[in-house]
């Protein structure tokens, strides 16, 4: 289920373009948090909110409680935190700053892409 839910996070940030999305696998770290973190970035302030919200919505579609939402006021970082998986939206010129993801350089990572839409037979015009 974790990859189902790691998964509908990534596609809901591509849908508001997002970019470099990665999950971190923090299960194996003693005093962690959360099980996983998903770092990504935008190219603006509009879009860090936009890529939240979207992330929120679809979240809440699968009965996902929000427990707490940090960084709204101006968009620069947003954090949300769904309990097992906690979502860290940058504006890009603050991930290269923090550059969390260095901070956990030996947890295992998964990149995510976005999913190329397959054409039906019967959708396709000739």
């Amino acid at each position: 289920m974790i990859n189902h839910d790691l998964r509908l996070i990534a596609d809901a940030i591509f849908d508001k373009k997002g970019e470099d999305v990665v999950s971190l696998d923090l299960r194996k770290i003693e005093g962690a948090i959360t099980d996983f973190f998903v770092i990504c970035h935008a190219s603006n302030t509009t879009q860090v909110g936009a890529v939240a919200d979207n992330v929120a919505e679809k979240m809440k579609e699968e009965g996902h409680t929000l427990y707490r939402s940090q960084g709204e006021e101006n968009n620069f970082w947003i954090i949300q935190d769904y309990g097992n998986i906690v979502v860290h939206i940058f504006l890009k010129e603050y991930r290269d700053f923090y550059r969390l993801e260095d901070l956990w350089a030996d947890v295992p990572r998964k990149g995510y892409q976005l999913r190329k839409v397959k054409k039906s037979a019967t959708n396709t015009q000739e």
